[in-house]
């Protein structure tokens, strides 16, 4: 016993402390990298709503244009959906009409016990204050990676609530052996090991370095020299490494239910994971979906995905496989950031999301763009 903890408990704290300075150094590199010029350039946004973890961010649009509510990633930084003007996803959506709305997650500073039903439950909040604006309104909801994952898991218990979902790079089934990641991340953290309380951001990375370094290391570095001749490419690669410094605290009991729950015993996929008083599946999953999935990214292969999208009960799904590209720095990213999924996937993207929208909303939609043109024309 050390101080009225058991010794494992002691040791995991200071362990745990250690890594909490290296949060510290690792956004102090990340601040120095960006007095340089390659800090994010976002575009203005309003803030309308907020909680102790979390705040919902408005970009604005008219109010009967349809809706996108994007779900950030709880690890690292939201603002890798609006990097720069030339690789930003919420700056092409809004250009396409929409009317984008983004949950961003907020570092955990104290309070480490939200799980999985309190992130669902702050999802539902939001996409009900979004549909508010005019009666039968309802949003699309979109998540890349682990936003992927929380948006699913919401979708799944209120799919009536949204008029579509669209997820990128976000595992959905971590049955073994379909993703080498969720394998090896899976052996290289005991079941037990992790508990409530904030988590350090950079022991996350050190456990995903550690899970696939050809992932996290080696093909960065390729990537680095594969971009080298590319002014625009080498730039975007600089500010992804910008991005990855910028190390946020979370829930130690979401990072806890995510590992254990998700990732070891794969309740999601097998229907057997219970929300609040739900208990939530790919059965209960019958918005129509359509997921992105980059055939480059071991993170969220599409052995992660599949599986689940076969056992959903309804036909309007689909899945769009991506083809990896040089100058995202990770693969994982490149279906926000990159040139190629920019300019061949997302206008499948918006494509499949007009299908699917409110005919009122795309009535408007179309209004808004003639007098957009007439407007440039004028001037």
């Amino acid at each position: 016993m050390t101080a009225g903890k058991p010794l494992s408990v002691a040791v995991l704290d200071a362990h745990r402390a250690l890594f909490f300075m290296s949060d510290l150094l690792r956004r102090a590199q990340g601040q120095t990298l960006e007095a340089f010029g390659l800090g994010p350039q976002e575009c203005s946004y309003e803030v309308v709503a907020s909680g102790a973890f979390w705040r919902l961010r408005n970009y604005g649009k008219p109010a009967e244009a349809p809706s996108v509510l994007i779900v950030a990633a709880p690890i690292k930084r939201a603002y890798i959906w609006d990097l720069v003007p030339s690789a930003s996803a919420i700056r092409y959506i809004l250009d396409q009409g929409f009317h984008v709305h983004l949950l961003e997650w907020l570092p955990v500073e104290a309070n480490g016990e939200n799980g999985l039903t309190e992130y669902a439950k702050t999802i539902s909040e939001c996409v009900a204050r979004i549909s508010s604006r005019r009666a039968g309104a309802k949003t699309f909801l979109m998540g890349h990676s682990l936003g992927g994952t929380l948006a699913a898991i919401f979708a799944a218990s209120e799919s009536e609530s949204i008029r579509g979902l669209v997820l990128l790079s976000a595992p959905l089934c971590f049955q073994p052996e379909t993703s080498r990641f969720r394998d090896a991340l899976v052996s290289l953290v005991p079941s037990g090991l992790i508990y409530a309380g904030p988590y350090p951001g950079s022991l996350l990375s050190h456990m995903s370095v550690l899970a696939s370094p050809d992932t996290f290391i080696w093909s960065r570095l390729a990537d680095a020299v594969l971009c080298g001749a590319d002014d625009q490419a080498r730039e975007i690669h600089a500010r992804v490494e910008r991005w990855a410094l910028d190390e946020v605290p979370l829930s130690g009991e979401l990072v806890r239910q995510i590992i254990e729950w998700l990732y070891r015993e794969n309740r999601f996929c097998d229907g057997n994971l219970k929300i609040g008083n739900k208990v939530v599946g790919p059965a209960t999953l019958t918005t129509p979906t359509l997921a992105g999935v980059n055939v480059d990214d071991p993170v969220a292969p599409i052995g992660s995905v599949k599986p689940f999208i076969d056992d959903m009960p309804t036909k309007d799904v689909r899945i769009v496989e991506i083809p990896g590209e040089t100058g995202v720095c990770l693969q994982h990213l490149g279906v926000l950031i990159g040139r190629r999924t920019r300019a061949a996937v997302w206008p499948e993207i918006i494509s499949w999301m007009d299908s699917h929208a409110d005919s009122r909303a795309l009535a408007q939609r179309s209004l808004n763009e003639h007098v957009d043109r007439q407007r440039t024309v004028r001037s």
